[in-house]
């Protein structure tokens, strides 16, 4: 409900460009570090629902604290206890997913969740253009508003029970804000080969806001952009589960790998076109693209990791993502900056090029 007009509403109190993007990078740079640690601590306890119900509550109390007060300092601390919360939850939550599942089903279970994530990311921003349709700029109440479904959300973790996980991780405490670092050591050979593929293709995946730059600098209209941000993301709603059982029956690496070559192909489309109806396309393409390897990454690298260890694992492979994608994105912004948007366009698209090659290549199996 809150992420498109999120950067709008930190503008109508005072909030500059240069200092939304350090509160977004040091937010979403709080979210990746704490998703490794609270997996570990996760699996160390043998605790799942505690770490879901915190980070729920935490992210839903956060939501009307950007309201109530204004002051730069707090709306740091707000945003970022909401980044806090979504990484307590996400190692443990997965990790639930995974137990539910079996080898057989890890797609079709992570796919499932996908699309229920992703249809929020539909229906939440058309609830709040209907609500500043009728109550223009009123952004702040928006803010009071997306409390409820966060409350939902910690009420309904209530009604799940869990028995203590019978095989605690290995390693009795977690020593430290980054000793789920030292899972790499831990891990399986291929683990390693599959995490460090897809942290390559992190370090070339920027923020989607540079594709819809591309569709406003193409002469795209603010609304039209709307649109085709929900466009987007009801494809990827709708894909995410079809795609999850598809991997089942032929491979979560195949999927993965097919994801791929949309993506350089939706890249190297979007350096060339300013036709509406392409780019249109293209964000059909990339919907599937995002059903195609989001919930499947996380599938597979469940499937290379210990049930005691699972949490540690998908962790430790969200963590450094959040900053390779934080990485990523400032690379493209210095590339769009010195030479053009068509340049950072063909060399994000050749990066997944090589990407697949790796795959191709290196990970035999799966």
């Amino acid at each position: 409900m809150l992420y498109p007009i999120m950067p709008i509403y930190l503008r109508t109190i005072g909030f500059s460009i240069v200092l939304i993007g350090v509160l977004e990078g040091i937010a979403e740079a709080t979210a990746g570090l704490s998703k490794g640690y609270f997996g570990k601590l996760s699996d160390v306890s043998g605790k799942r629902v505690p770490f879901v119900r915190l980070g729920y509550a935490l992210s839903a109390l956060s939501k009307p604290m950007m309201a109530v007060f204004v002051y730069p300092l707090w709306v740091f601390f707000s945003r970022t206890a909401d980044r806090f919360g979504k990484g307590i939850r996400t190692g443990a939550r997965d990790a639930m997913l995974s137990e539910e599942a079996t080898l057989e089903t890890k797609g079709r279970v992570f796919g499932f969740h996908r699309s229920m994530d992703t249809l929020g990311a539909v229906l939440g921003p058309l609830s709040a253009l209907v609500y500043l349709y009728f109550f223009p700029e009123d952004y702040r109440t928006l803010f009071f508003i997306a409390f409820i479904p966060g409350l939902i959300a910690v009420f309904a973790t209530l009604r799940v029970r869990e028995e203590r996980n019978g095989s605690v991780s290995s390693g009795k405490k977690v020593a430290s804000f980054f000793s789920f670092l030292n899972y790499w050591k831990q891990s399986t050979f291929d683990y390693r080969k599959v995490v460090l593929g897809l942290l390559v293709f992190a370090l070339f995946n920027s923020s989607d806001v540079f594709l819809l730059l591309k569709a406003k600098e193409a002469g795209v209209t603010d609304s039209g952009i709307i649109g085709i941000y929900v466009f987007y993301n009801l494809v990827y709603a709708l894909s995410s589960f079809p795609m999850g059982v598809l991997a089942d029956k032929i491979g979560l690496k195949n999927i993965f790998i097919s994801g791929l070559i949309l993506f350089s192909t939706v890249y190297f489309g979007m350096s060339a076109n300013t036709n509406f109806y392409v780019i249109a396309g293209l964000f059909f393409l990339y919907g599937i693209y995002a059903a195609a390897t989001e919930g499947i990454s996380k599938a597979w690298i469940s499937n290379l990791s210990e049930k005691k260890d699972t949490a540690t694992a998908i962790g430790f492979y969200a963590g450094l993502q959040s900053i390779c994608a934080m990485l990523a994105s400032t690379l493209a912004g210095l590339l769009w900056y010195r030479f053009g948007a068509a340049t950072t366009f063909l060399v994000t698209g050749t990066g997944a090029i090589l990407v697949i090659i790796y795959f191709l290549v290196v990970i035999k199996r799966y």
